[in-house]
């Protein structure tokens, strides 16, 4: 896509170069674009309105699932026996039942559009002193990578966590939400005690927690572990006191929420994409790298790099092979997520 600037610029170097003798077709190739582009630019208005194609209105596909289909396909998904399954596993026992709703691909594109996907989990931040411990609470969304809550306490307690719900809860807006997020953890007794349910039953937000002995069901809160913990501000010899490691936290989220740009999620960052800025930024990289193509072609063996959003993005994906089992645990080593 060659934005309106470049085009004008391109016309006006050919316009040039065809009144100088060249052939309009060889001064077109060397420009990058075929002589049928240039003509059509100067048809449809296109040297002075640009590229239509952004906001151009599509009709919506025949083959689309309609709203009644999509409704049935949430109630079923939300049903307790699939409350903790994948797309991937929904499907077949569906099928073995002789009841076919929709693919894998579009239960996955329905469910994320129809609510938020967030992981919480815990982690052990080292003190100065030998043996002692604060504790990180964190809760992220899935889909954005933004992490939308999080504490510091210097003890492990259900009634942090619990609190820590209810904030990050207010904060978002559950309560206006027509499909409350979905939370998922691990099986850590903290995020399972009593207080903790009855508070998610209170906020209408749903729990979803790993499988049994498989200890990856939990990876993206893991890794934003790890990214913290390898950071340069990370104090190698412990937090002086609870204060320290609090505003660490806070700096800490800031750029990982602000600054830091997710490679998982396009080079934006997540804030961005929770805020739905991700689009038109990726749109624009788009954009520029088709006009970088145009002006030397030569460069450029196939495609331009993958700009595209993200449309889809999956707790915890189905395997064809898992390695074997390995033991769940918290964060407890010094360095490691």
């Amino acid at each position: 896509m060659i934005g309106l600037e470049d085009r004008r610029s391109l016309a006006r170097e050919i316009d040039t170069a065809h009144r100088a003798g060249a052939r309009l077709r060889e001064a077109c190739a060397v420009a990058g674009i075929d002589v049928r582009t240039l003509q059509r630019w100067r048809a449809e208005d296109g040297l002075e309105r640009g590229d239509r194609r952004p906001g151009a209105v599509r009709p919506t596909p025949a083959h689309a699932l309609s709203a009644e289909e999509r409704e049935q396909l949430l109630r079923v998904a939300n049903e307790p026996r699939f409350a903790d399954l994948p797309p991937a596993r929904i499907v077949p026992t569906l099928a073995d039942q002789g009841v076919y709703l929709a693919s894998e691909s579009s239960f996955q594109r329905v469910l994320r559009a129809e609510g938020q996907t967030w992981s919480w989990d815990m982690t052990y931040l080292p003190a100065a002193v030998l043996g002692h411990w604060f504790y990180l609470y964190l809760i992220l969304d899935v889909f954005s990578r933004k992490i939308v809550g999080f504490e510091v306490h210097d003890s492990d307690d259900s009634l942090h966590a619990a609190h820590l719900l209810k904030r990050t809860a207010l904060a978002e807006g559950v309560h206006a939400m027509a499909d409350k997020p979905v939370l998922h953890g691990d099986n850590g007794a903290t995020l399972k005690a009593t207080t903790v349910l009855t508070m998610l039953h209170w906020l209408g937000i749903k729990p979803s927690y790993s499988r049994p002995r498989v200890s990856d069901d939990n990876a993206f809160v893991e890794s934003l572990f790890r990214t913290a913990k390898y950071r340069p501000e990370f104090p190698a010899r412990g937090f002086a006191d609870l204060e320290a490691a609090r505003e660490w936290a806070q700096r800490f989220v800031h750029w990982y929420n602000h600054d830091h740009r997710h490679s998982g999620i396009r080079y934006v960052s997540p804030a961005q994409r929770h805020e739905g800025l991700d689009r038109p930024i990726l749109a624009r990289r788009h954009a520029l790298y088709l006009e970088a193509r145009a002006r030397h072609p030569r460069r450029w063996s196939r495609h331009t790099r993958n700009w595209s959003p993200i449309e889809v993005v999956t707790l915890n994906p189905e395997r064809e092979a898992v390695a074997g089992p390995v033991e769940s645990g918290m964060h407890k080593a010094s360095q490691a997520a």
